[in-house]
């Protein structure tokens, strides 16, 4: 790199981050003029944000822009996150496919108190978020429950529905096959359990407050589902298996993998698939990680050019402005996931194009690679719980004939885990402080 270059990306370049305002122009653009915006692929967008990269900074020749690309592609953590995707997606196929949904959403109704209704709801869309990692597969799987149990008690619709979105964002940005999870893992350079138990201190009071409210607001109720809560206690083992292996810090692709054997298992010695289906089921389930694989890769490729053109210098210098220490950059780190999040409407793309960002603010202000990681999957899944254009509370207003507005008066937990990270952020003592 030339002495002018290197003197452009110190001062940094507000024209470099382009290709990131042409993504975002076209993403939210589409989606306020046709009022969906899951019409436009984003792949599409950050396909075009790439050309718009390559076009710019002609000084640069083509040749060493590729170079640059590649360079960012094949970052140590972007590859293994995008193994990690793809071995989440096999596991996520094949639990599926040997009935490990439905055993684990009948096994936790089965046992769920009658005066406990909502609040039940909630925690059971914990437990099969975290075990799921999918915050959409979790509302699609509950919601139905949600509206039946809302027809026998009389309790609101709307706040049956806001139960269950509240527990399937409380295990979007903890589980260990969360895309999420990995995606802020990878991009700050920590473990996965070191993450978890630091993110799950943060969360925990959300969470136990968010019972209490539900608890209360419906303590009167009682309920009876009609329908046969029939479970396999051996489908849900291979959930079991990943939680605890990855809580206790076996290597993640250990997890997975033996997680996908167990299902596969199961699967065949049930019934729920032959033999001869194994690397069908295996194959839809990888399929499904191919979209955010394949957009982690070309926003990898978006942030090397950005970055090489003064892009994240530029931001970083602006965000310095008002930071103050580590307590600044946690702020600051947090109020970029959440803005990132509202722009893009998807909390692990909205992780992997501020993950970087975050990893320069963290690295010089010495904040904790395990801190930031929560705080950028936090306020990622804040955003993405509470935005009426967001997947997972239009699932939940479809599948209710409900309209997104009506849920979110009910959604407790994402505001309440927003206010406790932000208790976190301010009076939590640090290293260094007396």
């Amino acid at each position: 790199m030339s002495s002018e270059n290197n003197n452009t990306v110190t001062k940094g370049r507000a024209i470099a981050l382009l290709p990131i305002g042409i993504f975002l122009a076209l993403f939210l653009g589409m989606g306020i003029v046709t009022g969906d915006f899951y019409k436009t692929p984003a792949i599409v967008c950050f396909l075009i944000a790439l050309c718009v990269a390559f076009l710019q900074n002609p000084k640069v020749p083509f040749g060493e822009k590729l170079k640059i690309i590649a360079k960012g592609v094949g970052d140590e953590n972007i590859i293994t996150m995008c193994l990690i995707f793809l071995s989440a997606g096999a596991f996520s196929g094949t639990v599926s496919a040997s009935g490990g949904v439905e055993s684990t959403v009948n096994l936790g109704l089965s046992v769920l108190p009658a005066p406990f209704a909502v609040a039940g709801l909630f925690v059971i869309g914990c437990f099969i978020s975290v075990s799921m990692g999918t915050s959409v597969g979790t509302v699609a799987a509950l919601t139905p429950i949600a509206v039946e149990i809302s027809n026998k008690t009389g309790f609101n619709l709307a706040l049956c529905v806001g139960a269950v979105m509240c527990g399937a964002m409380f295990g979007d940005n903890l589980s260990m096959i969360s895309d999420t999870t990995i995606a802020a893992v990878k991009t700050q350079g920590c473990n996965m359990k070191d993450k978890f138990k630091e993110n799950f201190l943060i969360v925990l009071p959300a969470a136990l407050l968010t019972v209490i409210i539900f608890f209360l607001l419906t303590r009167n109720g009682n309920f009876e589902v009609a329908e046969d809560l029939a479970y396999n206690f051996w489908k849900v083992v291979p959930y079991l298996f990943v939680l605890i292996g990855a809580l206790i810090g076996i290597n993640v692709f250990i997890v997975l993998i033996g997680g996908t054997v167990l299902s596969l298992i199961v699967g065949v010695a049930t019934g729920a698939f032959p033999l001869s289906d194994v690397f069908v089921v295996m194959g839809d389930g990888v399929t499904g990680m191919y979209d955010i694989t394949v957009i982690s890769i070309i926003v990898a490729c978006i942030v090397s050019l950005v970055k090489e053109y003064g892009g994240i210098q530029f931001v970083l210098n602006v965000i310095r402005k008002g930071i103050k220490g580590q307590r600044g950059a946690e702020l600051g780190i947090a109020g970029l996931a959440l803005v990132v999040d509202a722009c893009t409407a998807n909390n692990t793309v909205a992780i992997v194009m501020a993950g970087p960002i975050a990893k320069e603010i963290s690295d010089e202000n010495g904040v904790d690679p395990k801190r930031s990681a929560s705080l950028l999957d936090i306020f990622s899944s804040v955003g993405q719980g509470m935005i009426p254009y967001g997947a997972q509370l239009l699932t939940a207003a479809t599948l209710a004939s409900l309209s997104p507005v009506d849920i979110m008066p009910y959604l407790f937990y994402p505001v309440l885990m927003a206010v406790s990270a932000f208790v976190f952020i301010m009076f939590r003592k640090r290293s260094g402080e007396a």
